[in-house]
């Protein structure tokens, strides 16, 4: 029975938009035994990808409401599901993706047996055809790299990004926490992802982070930059999270870095660009660049824009500002989804995962489950 429940939550998870693909090794199975008691996993079969109150999913699961709701508030403590807190109104559950989702949000329970089967499920995780259609993330340039002459979105610029919201907390960056206790990786800000809104409030819940404000949280986007780390915040103009990524500890980073042509699978409105005739050849764009993108050859830099994914590292040290960052045509700049909801579809619809009449199937069960629930 254990076992079965484990299979079925591993293909609830895998018809999720993200993913969750199963392996020769069977080590996304270990995963959920590790995260899941057999009860949590059956509860999970029951939430959907709308938020809904407990006694929606005590009705899907057939049992009481106070049970549910219990079991719900400790799958949250636990991280293993996404609840939505608004004063006035009860939590309203959904189900979340294993990345971006229940995997960092297992940030103050990570050991080494299960940072061990993490690595070991990473690549499979990344699935770069449909991260290829749809990413999860998208880079921008950290500011300084931005002149006046170059157009800006406010949704390309992490400082308004952060000015756009209120209530801000900031988490330990799970992937530098993970290389480190597998004795890998760096020693830069480990306090680099920002939570943003509501995503906020659940981090705050949950304890999954702390409470800053905006100057803080600017202060921690200047470290960032002198410390070279490529902002990826989520790919909608609406971002509830900024990522201060390395690309020797990052997930996604290293996945990308493994393809011969980063470029092609980063959404960024940006690339590099460099006179070579002013370039010192001192070697620091080289230093700074997380995807290899730039190498001296001849006492000068020479940059391979198949891998420069605009992050505007490059620039911001670039002593005799021979580099320089340059909007892409129109053509090349890949849509930035409006929101969440929105970046979620399209992935589902990427995968083969979500279409219309699905969309439209959920909301119809969601709404018929609402109305049937006891109050």
């Amino acid at each position: 029975m254990a076992t079965d429940v484990y299979e079925r939550l591993a293909q609830h998870l895998d018809n999720l938009p993200a993913g969750y693909p199963r392996t020769d090794s069977g080590v996304e199975m270990r995963i959920l035994r590790r995260l899941f008691s057999t009860e949590d996993a059956e509860l999970a079969l029951h939430l959907a990808l709308l938020s809904e109150p407990a006694r929606v999913i005590a009705r899907r699961a057939k049992i009481p409401v106070e049970e549910a709701t219990r079991r719900l508030q400790e799958m949250e403590r636990k991280g293993l599901v996404y609840v939505t807190h608004q004063e006035g109104q009860d939590p309203e559950y959904m189900a979340t993706h294993w990345a971006i989702g229940i995997y960092e949000f297992q940030v103050n329970r990570l050991n080494p047996e299960f940072v061990h089967d993490v690595e070991e499920f990473g690549p499979a995780w990344f699935d770069q055809s449909a991260w290829d259609k749809v990413p999860q993330l998208r880079t921008i340039p950290v500011g300084e790299s931005i002149t006046a002459q170059v157009e800006v979105m406010p949704y390309e610029q992490a400082e308004a990004l952060v000015r756009a919201h209120h209530q801000l907390a900031v988490a330990p960056c799970i992937c530098r926490k993970e290389k480190q206790i597998a004795g890998e990786g760096c020693d830069k800000l480990l306090e680099a992802c920002l939570i943003m809104g509501p995503a906020a409030a659940y981090y705050l819940h949950n304890d999954f982070g702390r409470s800053i404000d905006q100057g803080e949280a600017l202060a921690l986007l200047a470290q960032a930059e002198q410390e070279g780390l490529v902002l990826q915040p989520g790919n909608s103009k609406d971002s509830d999270n900024i990522c201060m990524c390395c690309g020797c500890c990052c997930g996604i980073l290293t996945n990308i870095k493994r393809h011969p042509k980063p470029a092609s699978m980063v959404a960024s409105a940006f690339v590099a660009t460099l006179d070579v005739e002013t370039c010192a050849g001192c070697g620091t764009c080289e230093d700074r660049c997380q995807m290899e993108a730039i190498h001296l050859q001849d006492s000068k830099a020479a940059l391979d824009l198949d891998r420069c994914i605009g992050c505007g590292l490059c620039v911001t040290t670039c002593p005799t500002d021979s580099l320089s960052l340059l909007r892409k045509p129109k053509s090349e700049q890949p849509p930035v989804p409006r929101d969440l909801v929105d970046v979620t579809i399209k992935l589902g619809q990427a995968r083969g995962k979500l279409n219309a009449a699905k969309l439209v199937s959920m909301m119809v069960k969601s709404k018929v489950d609402r109305l049937l629930a006891p109050k």
